[in-house]
């Protein structure tokens, strides 16, 4: 299903804020909306959205994870410091 992208993209922004709780709906005419629940109401925090723009939209919203930096890629940062 085509909103399974969608469905992910506000599961991973769960995930990142905690204590906020933010969910998806989806329109009839296909387009997606995000909306945060706050003491039992919904607030909408997203125009409607297409698919592609809409997952763009929630990837951007609240904390950013920390990229993974391997070993390897510390030490190869380093070798270049050195290099300049």
């Amino acid at each position: 299903m085509r909103s399974t992208r969608a469905t992910a993209a506000v599961a991973r922004l769960n995930k990142r804020s905690e204590g906020r709780n933010y969910l998806m709906v989806m329109t009839g005419s296909g387009l997606f909306l995000l909306r945060e629940r706050v003491d039992g109401s919904d607030r909408e925090v997203s125009p409607a959205l297409p698919l592609d723009e809409f997952v763009a939209f929630v990837d951007a919203q609240g904390p950013q994870p920390a990229p993974r930096i391997t070993k390897n890629d510390a030490a190869f940062a380093r070798q270049l410091a050195r290099k300049r």
